[in-house]
């Protein structure tokens, strides 16, 4: 006989337990990592109060803002492909080929169309193929992890050179630009195949569709059954499979839609800043992704948060080298920062007694 089991709420998590805040890691990391970097930079001889009040003041500035902006919708879809799997307790290190899929698919359906259809169709053809690619990327994984039991997070990783690979073949070759002085790239997708900007700044609409995948993903894992059951997938398999669900079903599936949202963010850099297959285009936004992800504990909201604190440390990088003289590394080290502040502080939260 089969053990029915009555589902609860669908409530993304319990109460946190009395006397424990949250956000707590959040709060420590915004004050402890600046005073730990203003440190690690005093070593160096800079100023740090000088060096943050620079940082600030370029990021404030409107082409800044708008490019960090710009750059957190890419690390915002990149950082839920991660946690859409991760509530399954499944690892998708493999953003990174996935972004690139999706971008080859929506550049070859742009490449084909951009001249013959209307432009909007385009964009709506190109966001299809490229969440689809970034889709059956991740359902290889999937289908390994399902058939031959081949951990997800080794397949994904190595995905994502056979990914790079991929699109170096291409624009190497069959889709390498002729007028492009010998450079290897694709050709530059038509003005119609372009995300719009948004009336009055630099920034396109993908941050409009990047937002409103975040409410469409955080509704789904908090709210619907689907959710639900990742979640129980995600604690105790064996218990999922006692009660009749369909875990095979469901660890792909959770892995089929981290794949489409990484292949969103290849076709909205594609589509939105780019604009044409070249080496190195995306930037490392999956491995970053993955950060993002872990960062915010694979909670949609804060996988916002995050990737907006990620995006701004990254562009805060030209402040430190031109303004301040420091390395181009720095902006790693501040980064790494942020990443152990913030982890640090939530494992002595969970480490603590109720």
């Amino acid at each position: 006989m089969t053990a029915v089991v009555a589902e609860p709420p669908l409530t993304e998590s319990l109460p946190a337990p009395r006397g424990r805040v949250p956000w707590l890691g959040w709060a420590v990391a915004i004050v402890a990592a600046p005073i730990v970097f203003g440190a690690f930079v005093a070593i160096k001889g800079v100023d740090p109060v000088a060096m943050y009040a620079d940082v600030l003041s370029s990021l404030l500035y409107p082409d800044q803002a708008y490019t960090v902006l710009t750059r957190a919708a890419i690390l915002l879809l990149a950082g839920l492909a991660v946690a859409v799997p991760a509530r399954a307790g499944l690892i998708n290190v493999g953003g990174e080929g996935q972004i690139i899929v999706g971008a080859v698919c929506a550049a070859g359906v742009g490449l084909v169309t951009d001249q013959r259809l209307p432009g909007s169709l385009v964009l709506v053809l190109m966001i299809l193929a490229g969440a689809l690619g970034g889709a059956v990327w991740a359902g290889i994984a999937g289908v390994l992890r399902l058939t031959v039991k081949v951990n997800e997070a080794i397949s994904t990783l190595l995905l994502n050179f056979v990914a790079l690979d991929l699109m170096l073949g291409l624009i190497y070759d069959p889709w390498k630009d002729a007028s492009g002085f010998g450079q290897p790239s694709s050709r530059p997708l038509a003005e119609g195949a372009r995300l719009p900007l948004i009336a009055g700044t630099s920034l396109n609409v993908g941050l409009v569709l990047a937002l409103v995948v975040l409410a469409g993903v955080w509704f789904a894992l908090r709210r619907t059954a689907w959710g639900f059951r990742l979640r129980v997938v995600g604690g105790n398999p064996e218990a999922a499979r006692g009660a009749g669900m369909r875990v095979g079903v469901l660890l792909l599936s959770a892995m089929l839609v981290g794949g489409a949202l990484a292949g969103l963010a290849g076709m909205v850099h594609l589509a939105g800043t780019e604009f044409k297959l070249r080496p190195g285009m995306t930037a490392t936004f999956g491995y970053v992704g993955f950060l993002v992800s872990w960062l915010a504990g694979h909670r949609p909201l804060r996988v916002a948060l995050a990737a907006l604190l990620l995006a701004a440390i990254a562009m805060a990088g030209d402040s430190l080298q031109i303004d301040s003289g420091l390395p181009a590394a720095s902006v790693n080290v501040l980064m790494a920062v942020v990443l152990l502040a913030v982890l640090g502080t939530d494992l002595r939260r969970k480490k603590a007694p109720s």
